[in-house]
């Protein structure tokens, strides 16, 4: 991944919201984080993490986080009319309370591996909270380096067990392409062609989005 190009991007959009009236309200790039530091949280969770995530953390930033918000009283396409903001995030300080957090929902609401609509909260590792109560998280089911990235959804959402991405590599290339719109399945559903198909950077969808939000991304 070409990091440069990530940050090109993410300064591409945020000068864009400002240039359309929206607002920017947060833009963290802290530090990559140390390897220790990764080993550290391994131990913690029990899990080796997916080896994706794990080069970015180590080569791009051990913790981002993006907020933006359209105008109010922007005129918005049909199609687009689901999408006011985005809020990329992920921290390695935080995967340990998003885990506990996911856990809960496990013991809680979920338990039953034998449903199919629980067992998709079971065998993951939570590393994005939506904001909603659903979860953007890593399969860890029959992996061995790396994971692919699904939705996890606590109130029968539309995007529930929708794969996101193959890898985290692949997410956060595809999903800045789209401007990092808002994790809720809602607002990115529109840029999938499938259950399985992740999100489709180079989709009619996602280019339609550039265009209108005049992004050249």
């Amino acid at each position: 991944m070409d990091y440069e190009v990530i940050r090109y991007r993410i300064e591409t959009i945020t000068s864009r919201i400002k240039e359309i009236g929206g607002e920017v309200q947060e833009v963290i790039i802290d530090e990559p984080a140390s390897l220790e530091q990764i080993i550290k949280t391994e131990e913690q969770l029990g899990v080796r993490l997916p080896e994706s995530f794990k080069k970015v953390l180590k080569e791009f930033s051990g913790n981002f986080s993006l907020r933006w918000f359209l105008p109010d009283n922007m005129e918005q396409p049909n199609e687009f009319r689901e999408i006011f903001s985005g809020r990329p995030h992920w921290s390695l300080e935080l995967l340990s309370q998003f885990e506990e957090d996911r856990m809960g929902w496990i013991e809680n609401v979920f338990p039953n591996p034998e449903d199919e609509y629980d067992v998709i909260w079971h065998n993951k590792l939570a590393f994005c909270e939506v904001g909603n109560g659903d979860y953007l998280a890593f399969d860890m089911s029959n992996t061995e380096d790396d994971a692919p990235i699904v939705y996890l959804s606590h109130d029968n959402g539309e995007g529930h067990g929708y794969k996101i991405a193959n890898n985290f590599i692949e997410f956060v290339d595809n999903w800045s392409r789209i401007g990092f719109v808002g994790s809720e399945d809602w607002q990115w559903l529109l840029f999938t062609t499938s259950p399985d198909s992740g999100i489709v950077a180079d989709g009619e969808a996602a280019k339609r989005l550039r265009t209108w939000f005049g992004l050249d991304i």
